[in-house]
This record gives C-alpha cells, sequence and structure tokens, in this order.
C-alpha cells in the first residue's frame, strides 16, 4: 500500500486530470441526457478543438521555457488571411499556398525568438506586441472584409475524413480496424515501459492494477473508435493531431533537444555552464510555435471557409490554460504534450458541455477561468510544499 501510494502521489500530476476529464464527461453525459457522448458530438468535439490543441502542443515548449506567447491568436488570423490571398485571390495551388503559410509562420516565430533570445527582451512584451502587430496587418490584408470560399481540396483538410471501407451494418471497418491496431500498440508500450523501469528497481503498479490500467486504456481507445465509425470514421484533423503528438511526444522523451528544454526550463543558469546553446533553443521553440500557429490558422480558416479579421479571438488564452490544466509548471521545466492535449480536451468539453445545457458565455468565461486558477494554485501549491 506504501508503494501504491508513492505511486499515486507522483503520477497525481498526470493522471489527476485525465480522472478530472473522465469526471467532467460523466457529468456533462448525465446533464445533457446523453447528448454529449453521441457520435456526431464526439466528431465535432474533435473538428473544433483541432486547432487550439495544435497551438497548445507548441505552447507547451514555450511553457516549459519559462516564457509566454500572447501572439499565436493574431497569427493564426494572419496565416488564415494570408492563405486566402494565395488560393482564393491569386489562385496559386493549395499545397504551394500551405507552405508559403508555415514558411511566414516560421519567419514570425524568427522574428519573436530573435528579440527573446538574443536581445533578452521578456517574451511577454515582445508576443504583447505581436499580438497586437498582427492583429493590425491582419486588419489591413483583409481590409475590414472577409474572404471566401477556399477551395474545396484545402476544406477537406480541416473537415474531410479518411476514406472507409465497406461499412458492417452502421460501423466504418477501417475505423475499427484502426482502433484495435492502436490499441495493441500502446499495450505493447505500456508492457515495455513496464519491463525498462522494473529492470531498473523503479517502483511500478502492482499486476492487477496494471492489468486494470491496460484494460482502461483499451476499453477508452476502442469505445472512442467505435463513436467514430458510428458516424464518418476518422477525420483527417485527427490524422494531423496523432502525428503532431508522436512527433512531440518523441522529441521531448527521447531526444537529446528534449532533454536540453527540460533542463533550460528548469535551471537557465545551470543549463548554459553544462554547454546547452541556451539563446538558440530559446530562438527555435519560437520558431517551432510560429509555424504551428501557422497550421493552426490554415486549419481554422479551412474550417471556416473564410478568412476573417477577427479569426482566433482569445485562441491564445486557451491554448495557455490548456497547458497549465494539463499539468505544466507555472514555473517552467514541467510538462507533456499528453498533458497539454488532455487539458485542451477537458477546455474543450467545459466548452462544448455547457453550450448544450444552455450556459451563457458569462458562465462559460467565470467556469473557464475558475478551472485555470485551480490548476495553477494546485501547481504552486505542490512546489511550495515540496520546497
Amino acid at each position: 500500500m506504501k508503494t501504491l501510494a508513492s505511486l499515486f502521489k507522483n503520477n497525481l500530476r498526470q493522471y489527476g486530470m485525465v480522472l478530472a476529464l473522465v469526471l467532467i464527461m460523466i457529468l456533462f453525459q448525465i446533464l445533457t441526457e446523453g447528448v454529449l457522448l453521441k457520435p456526431i458530438n464526439i466528431t465535432n468535439l474533435i473538428l473544433q478543438n483541432s486547432y487550439i490543441l495544435v497551438l497548445a502542443i507548441g505552447m507547451l515548449l514555450v511553457i516549459i521555457l519559462g516564457h509566454i506567447d500572447l501572439s499565436v491568436g493574431s497569427v493564426v488570423a494572419f496565416v488564415g488571411a494570408m492563405s486566402a490571398i494565395f488560393m482564393v485571390e491569386m489562385n496559386l495551388p493549395v499545397w504551394l499556398s500551405v507552405v508559403l503559410c508555415l514558411i511566414i509562420g516560421a519567419l514570425i516565430g524568427a522574428w519573436q525568438g530573435f528579440w527573446v533570445a538574443f536581445l533578452r527582451v521578456p517574451a511577454f512584451i515582445v508576443t504583447l506586441a505581436g499580438m497586437l502587430v498582427f492583429r493590425g496587418l491582419t486588419m489591413l490584408v483583409l481590409d475590414g472584409q472577409s474572404i471566401a470560399p477556399f477551395p474545396a481540396s484545402f476544406r477537406q483538410m480541416s473537415s474531410g475524413f479518411i476514406p472507409g471501407l465497406n461499412k458492417s451494418g452502421d460501423l466504418d471497418l477501417l475505423t475499427m480496424i484502426v482502433g484495435i491496431v492502436i490499441s495493441l500498440i500502446l499495450i505493447w508500450g505500456e508492457v515495455r515501459k513496464r519491463k525498462q523501469q522494473a529492470s531498473y528497481n523503479f517502483d511500478i503498479l502492482p499486476m492487477w492494477l496494471f492489468a486494470l490500467k491496460l484494460i482502461f486504456i483499451v476499453g477508452v481507445m476502442n469505445v472512442f473508435a467505435y463513436f467514430l465509425a458510428s458516424y464518418e470514421g476518422i477525420p483527417n484533423i485527427l490524422v494531423i493531431l496523432v502525428v503532431l503528438i508522436v512527433v512531440y511526444s518523441f522529441i521531448t522523451n527521447r531526444t537529446i533537444a528534449g532533454r536540453h528544454l527540460y533542463a533550460l526550463g528548469g535551471n537557465e543558469k545551470a543549463a548554459k555552464l553544462s554547454g546547452i546553446k541556451t539563446k538558440w533553443l530559446t530562438f527555435w521553440v519560437f520558431v517551432n510555435m510560429g509555424v504551428l500557429a501557422a497550421l493552426s490558422g490554415l486549419l481554422f480558416a479551412a474550417r471556416l471557409n473564410a478568412a476573417t479579421p477577427k479569426a482566433g479571438n482569445s485562441f491564445e488564452l486557451d491554448a495557455i490554460a490548456a497547458v497549465f490544466i494539463g499539468g505544466a509548471s507555472a514555473y517552467g521545466g514541467i510538462g507533456t504534450v499528453i498533458g497539454a492535449v488532455v487539458g485542451g480536451l477537458v477546455m474543450g468539453v467545459l466548452n462544448n458541455g455547457m453550450s448544450l445545457i444552455g450556459l451563457g458565455v458569462d458562465y462559460q468565461q467565470t467556469i473557464k477561468g475558475l478551472v485555470l486558477l485551480i490548476a495553477v494554485g494546485f501547481d504552486v501549491y505542490n512546489k511550495n510544499k515540496s520546497s
């Protein structure tokens, strides 16, 4: 029992929000009389929150370094506006327009990263200026008007679905097969991780609890696959999100750059003395944030089928909230990609559930603010308790 208690205490940050997400979903499933977990609503949750989850992954790296980026919502709007200029007004090919927009995002990130990393201007000030500059440029580029519609092939990126196999009854077989395959991969990964931990004499879960964990993971994965298969199958945007989650989880957990990232966020002076190129690492993190903000802008424009001056409003707040709710530390040096995604889903389910039961925007903003405050307060409390 002592080992179990210590494991729970050590992983409270990791599992706490997953448990909170499950409880929130159960609560709104009851309050909405079953509407929340209808297949069409599950798919809508993915489509509606995809661009926030993309931003949250990039914002996680920024926050791990102990910085913040307030400009991402404006960058989303600006890149969406430029995509409309390229595709709608200049009739450039979709692929070329997408590449150009991602390059624009990288240049924006490089511009802001230069001020933060090399000139040592606080990221809060640099990105606050960026928020104002790129919002103004968006209005200038669009001349205060919306531009639409986008080519159908571009819209498929955000609202299309992977072509499925023949349906068995009302289920898409491809989606169910993918769910089973991913379940097997997750089981293999968890078993492998457990063996590695045991070989290093780390504390591990008792076998019965480990088996329950595997059953829970497989159950959630296949129920999720069933919901998707019951509607239109796998959304294209979900594939993009899964690729980003896998790639960035690998970078943060398995690479030297990832270890340097956490070291710099934990103690900049120590990281610099150990040979880490702290300025360049900070610079590239902001470049990465610019690229992901550009991708988010493309996804949002594709889903909206229009570029509008007010696109991306408050996206930066949702992304920052998702990262902190997902377990990242306000002091830097702590946070995971999965945690940021779970935090984004918590925010998404709250938004969706409160809308379904008819709560007004005033109540929604109040509740979301309190959730964010509690999450950060919990982090500060744990830090003070351990120090």
